[in-house]
């Protein structure tokens, strides 16, 4: 633990003009004098710490000290930086903020960023996401409640194995108990998450190609073609930039996706039918058929209400 914050505290002065022992003793948790030792090792390891008095004192690394650039290069150093301070904010990750700072001193500091990620939360619970990291780091099984692709609820254990960010939302992949068998759960499904006690040994994991294979088969896939109007144009297109594209004259626009079963396919429902008005199914035709049949239903909510 010393050593860790040894290192810690010389990436510190070297990001950072000037830092007081109190400043260091509050972010450690230790007392100044500790800090005063700490710094007289690191002086004697060779690093030049110079120290500065007055009311905003304290320590820092000699001017013209610089750490060795070759290893990656500015744009590399501030992309990783951009990556990991979005994962050490969504963890409260230490050891990524640990990272940064090591990266920061390779950096170039007056350069502007030219990319900002953002690995939007907003649709999981809270703490989903730290519990769930924590149980792949430390071996736990994590419990929740959830609901699958046909409304059902049921309570999963599960022995995580890895999250994964993919198609604008968080999934997590592991062994689930009740089922016997790894499965991939989409986390904004996910309810009541918690970190148990309960510790396990990791089971044999099928291997990336056979479940590259099981997602990615194109055997089942069929082309969906619906026409958007104008007033659903940004929004088809944030959802569908690679599908094949033609405009018309009336500011509509036809898209044509390729999609595995869309008959079982709930998310494309659910985007098209928020749609609204501002999209129509061409086909296949069973699909238009069902779109309409969900619309209908939907309407008698409605039609009851009135009456």
């Amino acid at each position: 633990m010393k050593l860790e914050r040894l290192v810690s505290i010389i990436y510190k002065l070297l990001n950072h003009e000037v830092l007081s022992a109190s400043t260091l003793a509050e972010e450690y948790q230790v007392s100044p004098r500790t800090i005063y030792r700490d710094i007289d090792v690191i002086c004697a390891a060779g690093f030049p710490v110079v120290s500065h008095q007055g009311m905003n004192g304290g320590y820092g690394i000699m001017d013209g000290y610089k750490m060795d650039k070759s290893l990656l290069g500015s744009y590399d150093v501030h992309a990783l930086i951009t990556v990991l301070t979005s994962l050490s904010t969504i963890f409260n990750d230490a050891r990524a903020q640990g990272t940064i700072e090591r990266l920061q001193t390779i950096g170039d500091a007056h350069q502007n960023p030219s990319l900002t990620v953002d690995l939007d939360t907003g649709r999981t619970e809270p703490d989903a996401l730290p519990y769930l990291r924590e149980g792949i780091m430390n071996s736990q099984v994590v419990q929740f409640d959830y609901i699958n692709a046909k409304n059902e609820r049921s309570t999963r254990s599960i022995e995580p194995v890895r999250l994964q960010f993919k198609y604008r939302s968080w999934y997590v992949y592991g062994y689930c108990r009740s089922r016997q068998d790894f499965r991939e759960f989409r986390l904004s499904r996910m309810l009541n998450v918690h970190l148990t006690n309960r510790a396990f040994e990791p089971h044999a994991n099928p291997s990336d190609e056979v479940l590259s294979s099981t997602h990615d088969t194109l055997d089942y896939r069929s082309e969906v073609v619906f026409r958007v109007y104008p007033d659903a144009l940004a929004e088809a297109l944030d959802h569908f930039q690679q599908a094949d594209k033609q405009f018309h004259e009336d500011g509509s626009m036809t898209m044509r996706i390729q999609v595995l079963q869309p008959l079982k396919a709930s998310w494309l429902w659910s985007f098209l039918l928020s749609l609204g008005s501002g999209a129509e199914v061409l086909q296949p035709i069973e699909l238009r058929n069902l779109l309409e049949t969900q619309l209908r239903n939907a309407l008698t909510h409605y039609e009851r209400h009135d009456e």
